[in-house]
């Protein structure tokens, strides 16, 4: 046991030295309009980044052993546009290489509220045009009108629930999670409402009455936990993952990057890694996902993406898939 506590803390310490380069490298590449703005992403960096915190090294008492080879320590936020912009790289990995590794998402705290005025940006209207934005670049699907409707004054109630659901299920928190994101990003729903977090966790089949007792109670300390051990870590923008051997060997990637940018990580740990195989028609990627964007349907099945939407529109106008349309694009949902 004393082995394997002083291997973690191994692990950490070089993820802290490790994450503290990192995020100053990646500060001198921010651009100053969205500097220690949470909600204007760098969409060249592909971060999101928080306000400036803490960078002390940590222990190893948040960081779990795990039967992979590989842990993946993936510090998120519902609310964050650039981890929606991840998805399809993040299923296609799943898919790939989920026998090699273990995804542990944190939450890492975007949005606290909005007692603060920096880079260019004073309420929620202005973030709409930027999202707007995002959803183009990233070619999925984001309505930033939800800032001029209905807007969310924190990413914290989303955040903190996801860690309620992870009591009960880790992995229907995962499809809690997307299930949210759906709801915010395409229609428009706020996130920051216990209304709209209950029909989420209602639709995924988790125990409603249950989460709203561990969302007041447990969840509240873990997201906490979260939040400490990202400021340890040094992280300050999302998504941040960082690839974990066994043997204390890291790998980091910050901001939204392209699938190969994932899969090298996992390689330079372990270049034994192999891909798993998996069927690449439209009801075999349903039946495991049953909403894709476009893009996603592009990445996981191998068409190209200027032949995914017409492919995924022949289906839906055959009955087959029923599609949601936004003013930024499209998600197609099995029927």
């Amino acid at each position: 046991m004393k082995k394997t506590i002083n291997r973690f803390a191994f692990i950490i310490f070089m993820l802290s030295l490790s994450a503290l380069h990192g995020q100053t490298n990646t500060k001198t590449m921010t651009n100053e309009t969205t500097k220690n703005n949470p909600l204007l992403c760098d969409i060249e960096t592909g971060l999101c980044e928080t306000a400036e915190g803490n960078t002390e090294n940590t222990t190893a008492k948040n960081i779990q052993s795990t039967k992979k080879a590989i842990q993946v320590i993936y510090y998120t936020d519902p609310i964050c546009s650039s981890c929606w912009g991840i998805e399809p790289q993040l299923r296609k990995l799943k898919l790939e290489y989920g026998n090699a590794v273990e995804i542990d998402y944190r939450m890492g705290g975007l949005l606290p509220d909005w007692n603060y005025n920096s880079g260019g940006i004073s309420s929620p209207a202005d973030v709409a045009s930027h999202w707007d934005e995002v959803s183009i670049h990233y070619d999925m699907p984001i309505d930033g009108d939800l800032w001029l409707e209905d807007p969310m004054d924190s990413s914290y109630p989303s955040s903190i629930a996801f860690k309620a659901a992870q009591l009960q299920d880790k992995q229907k928190a995962i499809v809690f999670m997307r299930e949210m994101r759906e709801l915010m990003f395409l229609k428009k729903k706020n996130m920051a409402k216990w209304e709209n977090i209950a029909v989420a966790a209602g639709k995924v089949g988790l125990d409603v009455a249950q989460l709203k007792m561990d969302f007041e109670g447990k969840a509240q300390d873990l997201f906490k936990d979260d939040l400490k051990l990202g400021q340890e870590l040094g992280v300050r923008g999302f998504p941040t993952m960082f690839f974990v051997d066994d043997a204390g060997n890291q790998e980091t990637v910050y901001g939204a990057r392209p699938y190969a940018f994932y899969e090298m990580a996992i390689l330079k740990l372990n270049p034994e890694a192999t891909k798993s195989e998996y069927s690449k028609n439209w009801e075999a990627l349903f039946a495991l996902y049953p909403t894709l964007t476009a893009k996603e349907f592009s990445e996981l099945s191998g068409t190209p993406r200027a032949e995914s939407e017409q492919v995924l529109n022949t289906l839906s106008d055959a009955g087959k898939l029923e599609k949601l349309s936004t003013k930024n694009g499209s998600i197609w949902t099995v029927k």
